[in-house]
């Protein structure tokens, strides 16, 4: 006989006999529920007090029979089904409700996030008999911004609809959908999702620059989603009932991906992961994967490797397509646990052999910076936000040939070139990875090595893209990056660049605020004052360092 799911405490033997025997049933494909078996699961669901759900396959063969309480039953593991493109889960939902109560919020939730064919609540009479049966199932499209239609009520003896064909038109039209969709094959689709107590601007501006991430990584967005809470849901972070809208809008718009702006902790990850079937991302795991996929040097690639694995490490959960599902604890333990510690064990390892590699890096770095030091050639270096136009300005100081794209991250590899001033002043001058607010703590950590190298630096031209309507908080937030790792004392030259996309009055009340230097980096006529500005700083430096020859 097979298992009873919920809440079976307290039952006596003939009503779980009772329960068990429902399994023997068979209900015709095309009908929702029989007479006979909504009558028996209403009688049964009155004397227990306790609603009753069945959850049915498409062959009309009851797949399981759960026991709830008097307010709900809670659907069990039902990952036997799996959900692909273009289909629903191949099961339908009916319940009992012991008053005359209609869906829930929690019935309608389900019902999203499951993909259910249909959600149906049979209440009871108060003599436990059958009265009404509501049914509910998901739009295909995005009719009147509702995720799903609710039927009106129906007799419970006069169930005419056919369920069948109910399904496979859903089915047909979602189908259509997602291959209309599908303009790059191969190429993912996201939702951007923000959840924030921060204030409406702030969140739109973190919103914008998510959005601007997920379209450098090549992928495409087709909706942003923002909620502005008093507090933050510890477990969902944006709500049960929203998530499942989320998952509806992902089945409308042909959606692939979920990511999400803030931040998920493992236990979040969890929990929304094990509610809905598209993959979920955050603005780390996005960045982390944007540096993965432009990092050109090994040691580039050797810090991208590291900041992913610290990220993934305390996000091995128990459930992934290696691994089965545990319930933990006692009695809980084998195969897919014995996998995980072992994958938790080889991500240590691996851990530890980067972090070696990369301190034989560190080591490199070191003589190579105590070659430059015997040289005593002055260093400046090129900082800003990620896009603020470093590359393309190192490029037209230098004549040379740097990746240089208007996308975010389009290089992260350092760059060091040799610039020549008049009056044979020869300094270095090394164009650094971008930063970016928030930037993840892994990779702060994993890029330390090649950040540290602006400890050498005597001047810092911090680029600043002033077309940029966020560009204030673009500053604060290298400021701070630059207050964090110890080089606040370094001399910094403010660059407004792209001068062109903004007015002259706005310029010259940027040039006294920060006491900047106006620029189009992709233009050396604009360059002149910079220089003058970079010659005069270097001066001094230059005639200190050169030895001065005795006679």
């Amino acid at each position: 006989m097979k298992k009873l799911f919920g809440n079976t405490s307290g039952l006596k033997a003939n009503q779980i006999r009772r329960l068990e025997n429902l399994y023997r049933r068979r209900i015709p494909p095309e009908v929702i529920i029989t007479r006979e078996l909504s009558r028996d699961i209403c009688k049964l669901s009155y004397e227990i007090r306790r609603q009753i759900g069945l959850l049915i396959n498409r062959s009309g063969k009851i797949a399981y029979v759960i026991v709830g309480d008097h307010q709900q039953i809670v659907i069990p593991d039902t990952t036997d089904y799996t959900v692909v493109p273009g289909r629903l889960k191949g099961l339908r939902c009916i319940h009992t409700h012991l008053k005359d109560d209609p869906l829930t919020r929690d019935d309608l939730t389900d019902l999203a996030l499951l993909r259910f064919d249909i959600m149906a609540a049979v209440t009871l009479k108060s003599d436990g008999l059958p009265h009404q049966i509501h049914i509910a199932h998901i739009l295909p499209e995005d009719l009147e911004k509702k995720p799903y239609k609710i039927v009106p009520p129906l007799d419970p003896y006069h169930l005419d609809i056919d369920l069948l064909e109910l399904v496979q038109n859903i089915e047909a039209k979602i189908s259509h959908g997602e291959t209309l969709y599908k303009s790059h094959i191969g190429r993912e689709r996201a939702i951007l999702v923000s959840v924030t107590t921060a204030s409406m601007a702030t969140a739109k501006d973190s919103l914008a620059e998510l959005e601007e991430l997920t379209k450098s990584n090549d992928i495409e967005v087709i909706s942003t989603e923002l909620q502005q809470r008093k507090k933050i849901d510890p477990k969902f972070l944006l709500g049960r009932g929203k998530l499942g809208d989320l998952t509806i809008l992902a089945l409308q718009k042909g959606a692939t991906l979920i990511i999400f702006d803030q931040e998920l902790n493992p236990s979040q990850i969890r929990s929304i992961t094990d509610q809905i079937e598209l993959k979920v991302i955050d603005r780390t795991q996005l960045i982390l994967d944007i540096f993965a996929q432009r990092a050109q040097t090994r040691e580039g690639k050797l810090q991208v490797e590291l900041a992913q694995l610290k990220y993934l490490l305390p996000r091995l959960i128990t459930k992934n397509t290696a691994m089965s599902r545990l319930t933990g604890g006692i009695g809980g333990r084998g195969p897919g646990e014995t996998k995980l510690e072992i994958n938790r064990r080889r991500v240590h390892d691996r851990i530890r052999r980067l972090e070696k590699e990369l301190s034989r890096v560190k080591m490199h770095r070191s003589r190579q910076k105590a070659k430059r030091k015997k040289k005593e050639l002055p260093i400046i270096s090129i900082i800003g936000y990620t896009n603020a136009g470093k590359s393309t300005l190192l490029n037209t100081l230098t004549q040379s040939q740097v990746l240089a794209e208007a996308r975010l991250f389009a290089t992260l590899d350092p760059s060091s070139r040799r610039l020549r001033f008049p009056k044979d002043i020869e300094v270095i001058i090394t164009d650094t990875v971008g930063f970016i607010r928030n930037l993840p703590k892994e990779l702060m950590v994993s890029f330390r090595a090649t950040l540290e190298e602006l400890e050498s630096a005597d001047i810092l031209l911090h680029v600043i893209d002033i077309g940029n309507p966020r560009f204030k908080d673009q500053i604060k937030s290298v400021e701070k990056i630059l207050t964090d790792l110890n080089l606040d004392k370094i001399p910094v030259v403010y660059v407004l660049n792209k001068q062109d996309l903004v007015d002259k009055e706005t310029i010259e009340t940027l040039k006294k605020k920060y006491d900047g230097i106006p620029i189009s980096a992709n233009k050396k006529s604009t360059l002149l004052p910079l220089i003058e500005k970079m010659v005069g700083m270097i001066q001094p430096l230059f005639d200190e360092k050169r030895p001065t020859n005795t006679i």
